[in-house]
């Protein structure tokens, strides 16, 4: 098996935490709606000092990190504005319109869902890798449904929470927009990333083979 040397320094990440910390305080000072801001940030203000504290446990990679940075920001962005109306480029805005991208909506979630697949898989592989090494197939196939059950129970709690605060407040965290099939097509989207980055890896992580 091929050897990847990764740098396990904590000075980048540290440096991605200093600046997201600065971006999460800037995008909280005014956010759209409140309550749904809150909601949207349940899972950062657990999830983030949980990988702070284990840190020293275990590093991942400065490029597992810089995903997850990316990430968290275009979350933040959504948490602000909402996931619904966040501000578009215009010729993005333009080629939803125009019907080119199926239904007239804000595309900003659905992007948001595939990414969480492409980005978040660095860190789940190095993550498996270190603590439930895998053989075979089950290299390829078990990181993806790793990332994939987390992106589809994710929709259930979603729309669970949105049934218990109803109202304006569930319809802007659920953020359907008359979309009935919202859920399933974000964790398709999610899946469809995590596929992507998955193979991506592997493929790159994979031994030579015999030469000629």
């Amino acid at each position: 098996m091929k050897v990847v040397h990764r740098d396990t320094s904590s000075r980048p990440a540290l440096v991605l935490l200093v600046v997201f910390a600065i971006v999460w305080v800037l995008l909280a000072l005014a956010p759209r709606y409140r309550q749904d801001w809150l909601l949207e940030n349940v899972l950062v203000i657990v999830a983030l000092p949980l990988l702070v504290a284990g840190h020293a446990r275990l590093r991942f990679s400065n490029v597992a990190y810089s995903c997850l940075f990316v990430f968290l920001l275009l979350h933040e962005v959504g948490a602000h504005f909402t996931y619904s109306e966040v501000p578009l480029p215009s010729w993005f805005a333009g080629a939803a319109a125009d019907g080119a991208l199926a239904a007239p909506r804000n595309h900003f979630d659905r992007l948001v869902h595939f990414l969480y697949g492409l980005l978040i898989m660095p860190m789940a592989v190095e993550l498996l890798d270190a603590r439930a090494p895998q053989r075979g197939l089950w290299r390829w196939l078990l990181p993806w449904l790793f990332v994939v059950s987390h992106a589809t129970l994710f929709e259930i709690v979603e729309a669970a929470a949105a049934g218990v605060f109803g109202g304006d407040l569930g319809q802007a965290y659920l953020g359907m927009q008359g979309d009935v099939w919202d859920s399933q097509k974000d964790s398709a989207l999610a899946a469809a990333g995590a596929a992507i980055a998955v193979a991506f890896l592997r493929w790159r992580a994979a031994p030579p083979g015999p030469s000629a």
